[in-house]
């Protein structure tokens, strides 16, 4: 198991290192140098040529890229010239803000979607399996800025149980504690994840029950809730563990659409300021963070599988 589990991260780090190259590549291609950027008004030729060399974006592209990695090693992810302030402080600031909105969604989705796949696995082809099917298709379907504008509607200037804007305190506590302007931002997010995660539970139960030792154990008498619980959720659940470790950078992108309609001062909002100020680094380093999630999901996801089923050690 030691040996499987140091294989893959052995093969999460050369990915790693293959998406380092990628995004300072594009970097190094779309903005090769922030000099009109700091020069403003005064930038001409000469001037640039001088910053660059005083800089060091003159150098030979290995030795900035090694420049870059060093940087990034260091917590270094850039300097927004737009902003006038390190990336890794701005997104410092509001990183929490953007792991309680999708932790909470993740969760959530989780805990309605598995029982929720599981009861239409066993109730197939019943009335019950049509609407959950019929709603996860539609939810599925929507955009998510289409979904937030309905429940906006609805549940804030309609029925006016919730409000149409995000918290906006600076305290970590007082955003989970705020039911009230938290719960429409949540529930977007959560609907869109349970959409996807009850068709593949609902698929992965099915498979589950059409299995040997599940006819064994009804054949033997044992109740319909063991048989669920003891025989059925572990087995089924396996491939739910990859689709988690995956869902994390969706949920990132997730954020993107959801903190921007809902103003919530988060990654995903930051990321659609620096989209229109044209801040080439905030917008890298959130794409690297994003690939770098991706990676570590991955990872989380193969650990998980091979403890919940050891048999994958020997594929």
């Amino acid at each position: 198991m030691i040996g499987y589990i140091l294989r893959r991260i052995g093969t999460s780090i050369v990915i790693l290192i293959g998406v380092s190259i990628f995004i300072f590549g594009l970097l190094h291609a779309i903005y090769p140098s922030p000099a009109i950027d700091v020069l403003g008004s005064r930038a001409n030729t000469v001037l640039i040529q001088a910053w660059n060399k005083q800089n060091g974006f003159d150098e030979p592209w290995l030795e900035q890229y090694l420049r870059y990695v060093g940087n990034l090693l260091r917590g270094n992810l850039g300097w927004s010239y737009k902003l006038n302030q390190s990336v890794a402080s701005l997104f410092g600031e509001v990183w929490q803000r953007s792991a309680w909105l999708s932790g909470a969604a993740l969760v959530l989705s989780v805990v309605i979607a598995v029982p929720l796949g599981v009861y239409q696995a066993v109730r197939r082809n019943t009335v019950g399996d049509y609407v959950a099917t019929s709603l996860a298709f539609i939810v599925y379907a929507m955009p998510v800025f289409f979904l937030g504008l309905i429940l906006i509607n609805v549940f804030a200037l309609d029925l006016h149980w919730f409000g149409f804007e995000a918290s906006q305190s600076n305290s970590l506590l007082s955003i989970i504690v705020d039911v009230h302007d938290m719960t429409l931002p949540i529930v977007t997010l959560t609907l869109l994840t349970i959409a996807s995660y009850s068709r593949y539970m609902r698929s992965s139960a099915m498979d589950v029950l059409a299995q040997d030792y599940i006819k064994v154990a009804r054949a033997k008498g044992l109740p319909e809730r063991l048989v669920l619980l003891r025989h059925l959720l572990r087995n089924a659940c396996l491939p739910m563990v990859t689709l988690i470790g995956l869902s994390i950078p969706y949920l990132l992108a997730g954020n993107l659409i959801t903190e921007t309609l809902f103003n919530y001062r988060g990654l995903g909002l930051l990321f659609y300021t620096a989209l229109g100020n044209v801040d080439y680094n905030v917008l890298l380093a959130y794409t690297l963070i994003g690939a770098v999630l991706t990676i570590i999901g991955n990872l989380i996801a193969d650990i998980a599988l091979t403890v919940a089923d050891p048999r994958i050690r020997l594929a």
